[in-house]
């Protein structure tokens, strides 16, 4: 049975005036579960990760301001959001319902994570609404176990996942794919293992043809034996900061794709939310809910 990581935390650890980005978070499994996409058995609760796996990938001193409540007001602008408690145990939460998602892909095929894709982290800091980065952490749990011999992240949110390439600018076991708007947030890009930066207004067409092109022949090349993709649906034309022109429905061509490549070359895959800020919040939930949709489709729920 495919198995998604989702915890209530998920989307109400802020206070009044900071919960819209968090929202989806609570639609998405809402809308699974009415249109009888899953059923209740489908979903797994993740308890906090142990301090000693983040940090594997986490400085301790970063790691004991979260933890603490004593991250400076610099910290806590660049990361998007006021510093609480349940902030940091999301965070926490987050990267072990990842870890989970791991295993249960290595069961199953596939498995989602309804939250994750904070890609923004750094080793030593947050940014852009990251605190912790849940697949570095998963990533160098599963080395570290020797349940993966390579890994790649096929990070495909509009942004670039600028802290994930930054922890693993020295790691040869972790390639790090990024496709995201050459001219978006982060202003200062780090060098993934691939980026491939997009021009604003880059269209449907185009985005799947580079997708198609460049996808089969990484996986062919690097030859990893489990990957993480983070699916961020700001790559929609409906997003406020996106810039990209890509319909709901290219959208999930993109996921169908990524899962075939994935299923064909059997190398199981953990999969997470990532960004979208549509205004239309229907517009985040549906694209977001067609990823489990096409991953429930293609990998079966037996």
């Amino acid at each position: 049975m495919i198995k998604i990581a989702y915890d209530k935390i998920y989307a109400h650890p802020l206070p009044e005036g900071h919960r819209f980005p968090m929202l989806k978070y609570e639609l998405i499994p809402e809308q699974l579960l009415h249109e009888g996409s899953i059923t209740n058995a489908n979903l797994f609760s993740p308890q906090p990760c142990n301090e000693d796996i983040l940090l594997l990938t986490h400085e301790k001193a970063y790691y004991e301001r979260i933890k603490n409540q004593e991250l400076s007001a610099k910290e806590q602008r660049e990361i998007g959001f006021p510093q609480s408690p349940g902030l940091a145990l999301r965070e926490i939460r987050i990267a072990q319902g990842t870890i989970d998602c791991c295993h249960y892909a290595m069961e199953f095929g596939v498995a989602l994570n309804v939250a994750g894709g904070t890609h923004h982290a750094y080793a030593n800091r947050g940014a852009g609404f990251c605190l912790l980065n849940d697949m570095a952490i998963a990533a160098n749990y599963l080395l570290k176990e020797q349940l993966a011999r390579k890994i790649i992240i096929i990070d495909l949110d509009v942004h670039q996942g600028n802290g994930t390439a930054k922890i693993f600018e020295h790691q040869p076991q972790v390639f790090t794919f990024s496709m995201h708007g050459a001219h978006n947030y982060p202003f200062h890009k780090e060098k993934s293992d691939l980026d491939v930066p997009l021009q604003d207004g880059t269209d449907e067409p185009t985005y799947l043809a580079i997708l198609y092109e460049t996808l089969p022949a990484l996986l062919q090349k690097e030859q990893p034996d489990f990957a993480f993709y983070l699916s961020g649906v700001d790559i929609l034309e409906t997003d406020k900061f996106g810039k990209l022109k890509v319909t709901i429905d290219g959208c999930r061509k993109r996921d169908r794709f990524v899962f075939e490549q994935l299923q064909d070359n059997k190398i199981p895959v953990a999969v997470a939310m990532g960004g979208g800020y549509s205004p239309d919040i229907r517009n985040i939930v549906e694209a977001h809910c067609n990823t489990f949709r096409t991953a429930l489709d293609l990998y079966g729920d037996s």
